[in-house]
C-alpha cells in the first residue's frame, strides 16, 4: 500500500467572515456580479494572505472620489489628500480618521454590496 497524502484542512473561525463569504457567493450568483465571486475567493485564502494596505499607497494610486474594495485591513501610515470611498474587511482607527478628515467615506464590505448589488466602478485594490 501507498502513503496517503495529508491534506490539511483549514475552516474560518471566525463567524463574520464566514457569513460574508457565503453572502459574497450567493449575491454573486444572484446579481450576476463576478467581482462578489472573486473578493469571496480572497476571503476564503488563510487570514495571513489578505491584503493590507497603507493610505500612502491608496493617496498614491488612486484618484478623488474613487470606489475601493480592499479584501483586508487599511492601515494608517501615510497621508491621504483626497476623498475615497473604502470598503474593507477591517480599518485601524488612525485610518478612519485620516479617511473621514479627507472627505472620504468607510464602508464595511457588506455595505458597500447593499448600496451597488452589481458592484460596478469599484476596483479592487490590494
Amino acid at each position: 500500500m501507498g502513503k496517503k497524502s495529508l491534506v490539511k484542512l483549514t475552516r474560518k473561525t471566525n463567524p463574520r467572515i464566514v457569513s460574508l463569504i457565503l453572502t459574497l457567493k450567493e449575491r454573486a450568483n444572484g446579481d450576476s456580479a463576478p467581482i462578489w465571486k472573486d473578493i469571496a475567493k480572497r476571503l476564503e485564502t488563510p487570514t495571513r494572505n489578505y491584503a493590507a494596505v497603507n493610505l500612502s499607497k491608496i493617496n498614491r494610486h488612486t484618484a478623488e472620489n474613487d470606489v475601493l474594495l480592499i479584501p483586508g485591513k487599511v492601515l494608517g501610515a501615510g497621508l491621504l489628500d483626497h476623498p475615497v470611498t473604502v470598503a474593507a474587511v477591517n480599518f485601524s482607527e488612525s485610518a478612519v480618521d485620516k479617511i473621514t478628515e479627507a472627505g472620504g467615506v468607510c464602508l464595511s464590505i457588506e455595505e458597500i454590496m447593499e448600496s451597488n448589488p452589481k458592484g460596478s466602478g469599484i476596483r479592487i485594490f490590494l
